[in-house]
């Protein structure tokens, strides 16, 4: 033992007391007049007055131990009076009855004190019951779901569906759903959150029964309690699955007594008095000093003092200590006497004085206790800590935050505390995050905002389709604007202490200065932070294991800041290394091992698989040897995973672990509390390390490496030494020899990474509900003031209901706007923004720097690439409108990189995993949608673009081709016919579910990509069939698949019988449609592109191409444009989820492929497609007049259509047709009108032997070799595009030949 302050090292052993000889020789070191006078000063009674002073004994070390006893004592029988307590039954130490008194699949704490719902409505009551007197116990709200606490009694039966307050002689409350139960429910209390403490009373002389929250009052709940014989009532709870909660019978000081009313558990009173009287005597060594020289005592400050080696003073701590020391082991006593000393200590003063004397007291309990005893008095104290800092009220200077984030600070920057904390409790026993977060108030009242923002404020908008609405501001409003802000500004500055406060944690625990006599503690942070993260990952979906995700984003900011910091200031003294703001992961880290990414998924499958499959490019590139006894045992791993009987599994030694695998360890039976963490549940670490060679490498030898666990690790394993590199062991060739920091930081850094995408960014979306409530209720508000000066003067009841409305809207929005400038500051501040976009800079340099190492890019973990899509999306989407993705530095040269990155790697073949790759491709949809983003794309470099178009035209099937489909789309939506629109007009006055989807902004088209796509349709003979055809057919299954969908619904509305229809088939119906209007614009934006591919029948498949497409525009105008037809009637309809299908968006999107095909083509071309459409037997002119609102004529017999109908006309929508384009859509009908008729003058009958047997519309024209069937040549030409074999026969097709029936006849004429 050593004090660090003092100066000089003491031996524990030399201070402990011995004989009496001894005892004597000793106290002749100071006058012993003087010596009495300090003991009597420091062991002074409470009784004892200033009268005493004269009259008193005599003390020194000889009769100081029987001075102490006569201090200590307590009275037996006031004692033993105490613990029998009149109106309680069962053990003196009240748990939760884990043994017999619950019901359903509940998870209990090790203290038996907290407990998670694992089942529907489990149910558990408490060891102890009363059935006299007032009692009270509280309950700390970890989550704020559906609960149910209060009383029951041992005769309750509960199930799955019924818990404690829904039978008789059960009472509960409920925050959730703010009610009280007791078989019947009733309005009651208010709102839970989690943090908030409630107190449950029963008055048992009265008979009543009360709650409190957070200390208020809530209420007399429930009146005339049975009670009697046989009548005792249980603290007992019904809770939901993953809800959870922490129960304080008394074990721990109650944070809101009630006078009157007992715990169910009585305080140690004894232990209590005992280390009351033994603190006294420790403050006032603290506060007196011997003076031997004048023979006098000193008063000094507590902070002034300091342990210089005095042995008087030493042996006065001695006899402290000597009772103090068991005492210090209660939980009671450590959070009611010296917690409430030590924050006495951090409220006094300032921070350095206070930390000096929280560093005196934690050197003298490690000098005079025993390890063991500080060991536990520390965990104690940390755990009363947290659970004060957790479930402390929010008010407006977070004070209270502030105190005990201080003390948390002073303790873990005494060193040998802090490494025994990292390394037994921070992470293994609490739930340490807890410090890093900020309780958000949803109670506004309560949290003191009202006086910190005292003028609320919110943007007035109201956007409109195709413009916006803008408002001058008065006056009033930007003064009310001005005043608010200032609000939020005030807030933000009390917010910033606290975190400023957690950034200090961060830093002491990332210290790696420290290594004096043991390891630093950045090492050992390293170490349990990825075991943490390991949890985290490996836990998703079963949430009492995960830490909550509004912890986590906390986490995340206060670890950037801290990994900056320390990256920043080894940069300065280290200047051939980099700024953090050039920080990335390097890729060795991803293969070389020494990194565990648990089972994460990696870019190109399973490791397992990636190191047998790329060991020479390890090899070749990265000079990497995997151990083959590791290959050997990966391989069997994954064929023996499902098959592998525990035990075995149990034995598998270390050396025979896959490269960053995991060896699974036994689950304990106890899962932790809401407030502790979790004890020794984490898998093991694996880890690769170089047997550290004994001179440099040269470039030729490779390195063969071995497995270690984290556990195992060193410092030399991480930072490297002379000749190892440590984690960026097996540096590519593409990668710079200067290193970037320090090792221990990239790993600090590749978790901060997979932090964001475990649980942060879902989180930071749900924030934004506040903002969108805000939104909500800004629009009711207005809407019912507009309504209140359009409502006349004499319908009072109308203007009383409006006003009514009014003033709930206006304060609902008071609360609301005051949320939402805590989320702005906590959540949503500039400096939390440029947090997500340092990540997200990160994220892309390591991607870029992964993807220059060819083949091993495939290592690199999935999540990289999530978290560069996602922390983009929060940027634009989250942090606005306050703040603007715009104002950040480099913002255009980022979203250049990202846009290339996309491009690049939406079809990489090195990329396997299904779901990062539709990953890719929806963001890359999402990209092309907004003009900043779109222009990022064409700034990329042009061999980057014309490989993506490229990409984009590959044929569609045997992939996921709607994204592609939806990315062609938007470059052309803007230049298609009628095609300028943000929202269908028919939907116009529905509002959208969010106005912020990619679908619903502003058409912004690219001619750059449009034109790359249209030269690479000319460049090669087989990419524009290929690409057509394939988009083609994916027209004809989805049109025909939302055919057959309309009629299944149609005829399911006619029943008489009352049916439904599934909400899913809606959806899909609806997709499908959707599916064939946007195949439609890609045919239209080919042919206005590169009108040749279907009309310069030169081509080989021009011909084939037109006529597919004439056949499906016939089918489409025909489904669509009949009157009175199937899908008239399922537009009419209007059923949710089909609000898309209209006649609209199909019959423009066919519009402007035939008036491309007709109007604007050459005099060749028109011609052409004029006879393909009218040689199809599905044309009918009449389609073609609808468009203009020409009706068909009814057929005679039928009954005249109603005069009142409304025909479908695109003269209708003159605010999206342009009167150009509608004279186009004049011109093509007369021209067809013309052409039809003289076709049907010069077309002469043909026989049904001569038509095509396939789709009897067309004569016979081809005969196949070497079979001889006969078909017409647009059925085999489209046949040959997917199929070689014959319609028939099956036989393979050879070649096809034309046939002419005349020339066959008289060729047998002749040769007969």
């Amino acid at each position: 033992m050593a004090s660090k302050e003092g100066g000089m090292a003491f031996s524990r052993k030399s201070y402990k007391l011995t004989s009496d000889a001894e005892r004597s020789r000793v106290t002749g070191i100071v006058h012993e007049k003087l010596l009495s006078d300090y003991l009597h000063r420091v062991f002074a009674s409470p009784d004892q007055g200033p009268a005493a002073a004269t009259s008193r004994k005599p003390l020194n070390f000889q009769n100081l131990p029987e001075h102490l006893d006569q201090l200590l004592h307590v009275d037996k029988e006031e004692e033993e009076s105490r613990e029998q307590v009149e109106g309680r039954l069962g053990p003196s130490t009240v748990v939760l009855d884990h043994t017999g008194g619950f019901e359903g699949l509940l998870l209990v704490d090790d203290d038996l004190l907290g407990v998670i719902g694992h089942s529907n409505f489990g149910t558990i009551r408490s060891t102890t019951c009363v059935y006299k007197g007032k009692w009270i116990y509280e309950v700390l709200i970890s989550s704020q779901g559906l609960m149910q606490i209060g009383w029951c009694t041992i005769n309750c039966r509960f199930n799955q569906e019924e818990g404690v307050g829904d039978t008789h002689n059960s009472y509960a409350y409920d925050g959730n759903r703010v009610r009280k139960w007791n078989v019947t429910t009733t309005n009651y209390g208010k709102a839970w959150a989690a943090g908030d403490i409630v107190s449950c009373l029963i008055d048992l002389d009265e008979g009543t029964l009360s709650f409190s929250l957070n200390g208020v009052s809530l209420g007399t709940a429930f009146e005339n309690l049975s009670r009697g014989l046989g009548m005792a009532y249980f603290p007992a709870i019904s809770l939901s699955f993953k809800e959870s909660v922490a129960f304080n019978f008394g074990s721990r000081p109650l944070r809101y007594p009630v006078a009157g009313y007992r715990p169910l558990q009585d305080p140690p009173s004894a232990s209590l008095v005992r280390a009351q009287r033994l603190l006294g005597c420790f403050r006032a060594v603290l506060s007196v000093e011997l003076d031997p020289v004048e023979g006098r005592l000193v008063e000094k400050k507590s902070s002034e003092w300091q342990l210089q080696g005095q042995p008087t003073i030493l042996l006065t701590l001695a006899h402290i200590f000597h009772h103090f020391a068991s005492l210090l082991c209660e939980v009671y006593v450590v959070e009611a006497v010296l917690m409430s000393f030590l924050l006495g200590v951090v409220e006094a003063g300032p921070p350095e004085q206070a930390q000096t004397v929280v560093h005196h007291v934690l050197d003298l309990l490690w000098l005079f206790m025993e390890d063991y005893e500080v060991q536990d008095c520390l965990k104690q104290l940390m755990m009363s800590l947290l659970r004060l800092y957790r479930f402390s009220p929010i008010v407006p200077d977070l004070s209270l935050q502030i105190h005990y984030l201080r003390l948390t600070i002073a303790i873990l920057s005494h060193e040998k505390s802090r490494k025994f904390l990292l390394s037994n409790v921070l992470f293994d026993v609490l739930r340490s995050i807890v410090f890093f977060y900020i309780k958000s108030p949803l109670r506004v009242e309560e949290a003191g905002l009202q006086e910190l923002i005292p003028t609320t404020w919110w943007p007035h908008r109201s956007p409109r389709e195709g413009k916006e609405e803008v408002r001058e501001e008065t006056s009033e409003e930007r003064l009310r604007r001005r005043a608010y802000e200032r609000g939020c500004q005030r807030l933000k500055k009390r917010i910033e202490v606290v975190e400023e406060l957690q950034v200090q944690i961060l830093k002491l625990l990332l210290n790696n200065k420290d290594d004096n006599g043991g390891e630093a503690s950045r090492y050992i942070f390293l170490t349990k932070f990825r075991k943490f993260l390991q949890e985290n990952a490996s836990g998703r979906g079963n949430t009492p294991m995960l830490c909550p995700p509004e912890y986590m984003v906390c986490f995340l900011h206060r670890l950037i800041s801290a990994l900056r910091f320390y990256w920043d200031e080894y940069k300065a003294s280290n200047p051939r290394t980099s700024f953090s703001e050039e920080a990335y992961v390097p890729p060795q880290i991803f293969y070389n091992g020494k990194v565990d990414y648990f089972d994460l998924q990696r870019l190109g499958g399973l490791l397992s698989h990636l190191r047998k499959t790329l060991k020479d490019d390890l090899a070749s590139k990265a000079n990497i040897l995997i151990d083959p006894l590791e290959l050997q045992a990966t391989t069997m791993d994954d064929l023996d995973e499902d098959e592998e009987p525990a035990p075995a599994a149990a034995q598998r030694p270390m050396q025979a672990l896959a490269v960053g695998g995991a060896l699974p360890l036994p689950r304990p039976g106890w899962l932790s509390s809401p407030t502790l963490g979790r004890a020794n549940r984490f898998l093991s670490t694996a880890a690769v390390s170089l047997m550290t060679p004994r001179r440099p490498l040269s470039a030729s030898e490779k390195v063969k490496v071995r497995t270690l666990s984290a556990e195992q690790r060193t410092r030399e394993d991480i930072e490297g030494s002379q000749w190892n590199e440590g984690l960026l062991v097996g540096r590519p060739p593409e990668e710079p020899e200067q290193p970037l920091t320090e090792n221990s930081l990239l790993e600090v850094l590749d978790g901060a990474v997979m932090m964001y995408n475990l649980s942060v960014h879902q989180q930071l979306g749900k924030m934004v509900g506040v903002s969108d409530d805000v939104n909500e209720y800004a629009m009711a508000l207005r809407d019912t003031e507009d309504k209140l000066r359009r409502c006349p003067k004499r319908r009072k009841d109308i203007l009383a209901e409006l006003s009514k409305s009014q003033k709930v809207f206006s304060e609902k929005l008071d609360h609301l706007s005051r949320r939402l400038a805590w989320v702005h500051a906590a959540v949503y501040s500039q400096e939390k923004m440029q947090d997500i976009y340092w990540l997200l800079r990160v994220c892309l340099r390591t991607i870029e720097h992964g993807d220059r190492t060819g083949s091993l890019f495939a290592f690199m973990p999935e999540f990289y690439l999530s978290v560069a899509i996602n922390s983009y999306s929060a940027l634009k989407n989250y942090f606005g409108p306050v703040h603007s993705m715009e104002e950040l530095p480099g913002y255009e040269e980022t979203l250049t990189r990202l846009a290339a990155i996309l491009a690049k790697h939406f079809a990489d073949t090195r990329i396997v995993g299904t779901d990062i790759r539709d990953s890719l491709m929806q963001a890359l949809a999402s990209y092309v949608c907004y003009p900043n983003s779109l222009r990022a794309v064409e700034r990329i470099p042009e061999e980057q673009r014309i490989a993506m178009v490229r990409n984009l035209l590959a044929p569609y099937e045997q992939r996921p081709w709607a994204q592609t489909n939806w990315i062609l789309v938007r470059l052309w939506r803007g230049c298609g016919f009628g095609y300028r629109y943000t929202r269908l007009p028919h939907l116009l006055k529905t509002k959208p579910e969010d106005a912020n989807l990619p679908s619903l902004q502003k058409p912004c088209p690219s001619t750059l990509l449009q034109q790359h796509m249209a030269d690479l349709l000319r460049e090669g003979p087989d990419v524009a069939p290929s690409f057509l055809n394939s988009v083609l057919n994916q027209l004809n299954w989805a049109f025909s698949e939302f055919i057959g969908m309309i009629q299944e619904i149609q005829q399911a509305a006619e029943r008489l019988e009352r049916n439904y229809v599934d909400s899913r088939q809606l959806k899909v119906c609806a997709t499908c449609f959707d599916l064939s209007v946007s195949l439609l614009r890609v045919l239209e934006m080919t042919i206005t592109l590169v009108p040749e591919i279907f009309l310069d029948w030169a081509r080989p498949t021009s011909e084939m191409l037109l006529r597919r497409l004439a056949q499906l525009l016939n089918q489409v105008l025909n489904r669509v444009t009949a009157e009175r037809n199937l899908f008239d009637r399922v537009v009419t309809l209007r059923l949710p989820g089909l609000e898309s299908v209209d006649h609209y968006p199909i019959l423009v999107a066919v519009t402007g492929i035939l008036v491309r095909l007709l109007v604007h083509g050459p005099a060749s071309g028109t011609e052409r497609a004029t006879s393909v459409l009218l040689a199809d037997p599905c044309f009918q002119l009449r389609s073609i007049s609808y468009l203009l609102g020409q009706p068909e004529p009814p057929a005679p017999g039928t009954a005249l259509p109603a005069p009142d109908r409304k025909h479908f006309s695109l003269q209708s929508y003159t605010d999206y047709i342009s009167v150009e384009e509608l004279g186009q859509v004049e011109q093509m009908l007369a021209h067809l009108t013309s052409a039809s008729a003289q076709v049907a003058a010069a077309s002469l009958p043909t026989s049904e032997e001569d038509l095509c047997p396939i789709c009897y519309a067309h004569p016979i024209s081809a005969v196949f070799q070497p079979c001889g069937h006969k078909s017409c040549k647009a059925c085999i030409d489209q046949h040959l595009m997917n199929n070689k074999d014959c319609f028939f026969c099956k036989a393979t097709i050879v070649s096809v030949e034309d046939w002419d029936k005349a020339a066959h006849a008289s060729a047998t004429s002749s040769a007969a």
